[in-house]
């Protein structure tokens, strides 16, 4: 059951977890969402320039950026001219072998990343002072009046998401509009998304909805479309927010296999307390076997 994890934070009888499916085969990279998280949660500008290698001008996720819109930008070169007998045209012919930009077929991959809310989370793991907390909708949220600043959570979140701002050193990331979600209102991100890329609602449900796109656009000749952080046996136990992607996920900047950090944390604390055991036992038998 996706409330699990809820009921192990300790909320009792809580709703349906909740999440994101974000499905990158139709985003058109209009930064709606960016500006929208900007916009609700108050969130400081970081930078309003174009870098000269992309239209992306935030270039990832951070303290002061919450939902990214990735740009990746593919090229891939028609085939040379015809062979065999017959007049040739020279000037189609360098048209089509010539490298220049244009020259090709180019293909714009656009995505919407964004916190994984993991199953597992390593942030919250590892977080000394308990600013993360799990909410009842299975989300990951910080509370930044109690962040001492250590940026245990930085170093321990296998997707890169989580930030501390250079001016006080609190961690920030996104809330999954944990506010809005309390007053049955979906997130600023999905709300203003126009081609519904970014969808919201019961995780189960998007799972469903999630596998049934990839098949549909299988159908139609898109082999190369996958799910990415869906799978609840993958090494952080599935994504509250996971993505529908066209190509590999190292293209989009993701992890292939991301692997929680403190996934191994319990079974260390097992084998520690054995050797304990076993050390406090070895001195008993050592102090009732020696002579008196």
């Amino acid at each position: 059951m996706t409330d699990d994890i809820a009921r192990a934070a300790g909320h009792t009888d809580p709703p349906p977890r909740m999440g994101f499916f974000t499905d990158t085969s139709v985003c058109i990279g209009c930064k709606a969402c960016e500006v929208a998280c900007k916009e609700w949660n108050a969130i400081p500008e970081d930078g309003l320039e174009l870098t000269g290698m992309s239209y992306d001008n935030t270039q990832g996720l951070g303290a002061d950026t919450w939902r990214h819109v990735a740009f990746v930008e593919q090229r891939r070169p028609l085939g040379g001219a015809a062979s065999g007998a017959g007049d040739v045209d020279v000037f189609d012919a360098a048209r089509d072998l010539a490298p220049a930009p244009g020259n090709g077929e180019l293909r714009w991959l656009m995505s919407s990343d964004v916190c994984k809310h993991c199953t597992r989370a390593a942030c919250l793991d590892v977080c000394p002072t308990g600013s993360l907390f799990r909410t009842e909708f299975g989300t990951v949220v910080v509370q930044e009046d109690i962040c001492n600043g250590c940026g245990y959570c930085v170093t321990a979140c296998p997707y890169g998401v989580i930030d501390q701002r250079p001016g006080d050193g609190r961690a920030w990331k996104c809330t999954l509009c944990y506010d809005r979600l309390g007053v049955g209102m979906e997130p600023a991100c999905a709300k203003s998304c126009p081609t519904d890329s970014i969808q919201f609602g019961p995780l189960e449900e998007l799972r469903e909805r999630a596998a049934d796109r990839v098949a549909q656009l299988r159908a139609a000749g898109v082999d190369d479309a996958r799910l990415y952080g869906e799978d609840p046996e993958d090494g952080v136990g599935g994504d509250g927010a996971f993505f529908l992607l066209l190509d590999e996920p190292e293209v989009y900047g993701l992890p292939p296999d991301p692997v929680v950090s403190t996934r191994d944390l319990p079974s260390m604390w097992r084998h520690a307390a054995a050797a304990a055991a076993s050390l406090a036992a070895l001195a008993v038998v050592s102090f009732a076997g020696s002579p008196r």
